[in-house]
C-alpha cells in the first residue's frame, strides 16, 4: 500500500493483546483475522459481519473501537451472536460446553486429545501412535517417508 493511499492513523502490525498475536495491517479485515491460530475463513466472516465491519476495508485502518469488538467476539463468539456449530469446540470432554479455541491452546488441546486416543487406544489412537494416515486416506502408494523408499518386490525363485 502506497503512503499517499494510506490513512493517517494506518498501523503498519495490528497487535490483539488478549489473543496474544499481531497481524498485518495492509491485509483486508477478513484475511487478515485468519492470521490467528484457530480463526478459519468463514469464522473470520462470521465475525466481520457480527461486528459491522466493511470487509473490504485494511485492518491497519479500523479504529481502536472497532478492534476491541473484533477480539471480544473472537474471545466469546456465542455470547456475540456467533453460531454455535462454527465454533471449534463443541461439547467438549472436560466441562461440556461450546466454545472456540484460539493461539496456543489450540495445539494443546489437540495434542491432549491425541495423547487421549492414544491412552484409551482406540483406532484413530493407533493410527497416531505407529505415524500413519488417520482420516481414512490410502497408503499404499502416498505417505511413505522413512529409510525405505520405493516398492520392495521378492526375488524370482529362478532367477538369475
Amino acid at each position: 500500500m502506497s503512503s499517499a493511499i494510506r490513512p493517517k492513523n494506518f498501523k503498519e502490525k495490528v497487535f490483539f493483546r488478549q489473543l496474544r498475536s499481531q497481524i498485518d495491517g495492509a491485509a483486508k479485515v477478513e484475511h487478515g483475522l485468519t492470521q490467528i491460530l484457530g480463526v478459519g475463513r468463514r469464522f473470520a466472516q462470521a465475525v466481520v459481519s457480527v461486528a459491522g465491519i466493511d470487509p473490504n476495508s485494511r485492518i491497519g485502518a479500523i479504529s481502536e473501537k472497532d478492534l476491541n469488538r473484533i477480539e471480544e467476539i473472537i474471545l466469546n463468539p456465542i455470547e456475540n451472536g456467533i453460531p454455535t456449530w462454527m465454533v471449534n469446540r463443541k461439547n467438549d470432554l472436560r466441562d461440556g460446553t461450546d466454545k472456540h479455541i484460539i493461539g496456543n491452546q489450540l495445539e494443546i488441546t489437540v495434542r491432549r486429545d491425541v495423547e487421549r486416543m492414544k491412552k484409551i487406544r482406540s483406532y484413530k489412537g493407533e493410527r497416531h501412535r505407529r505415524g500413519l494416515k488417520v482420516r481414512g486416506q490410502k497408503t499404499k502408494s502416498t505417505g511413505r517417508h522413512g529409510l525405505v523408499v520405493g516398492v520392495y518386490r521378492r526375488k524370482l525363485k529362478g532367477a538369475k
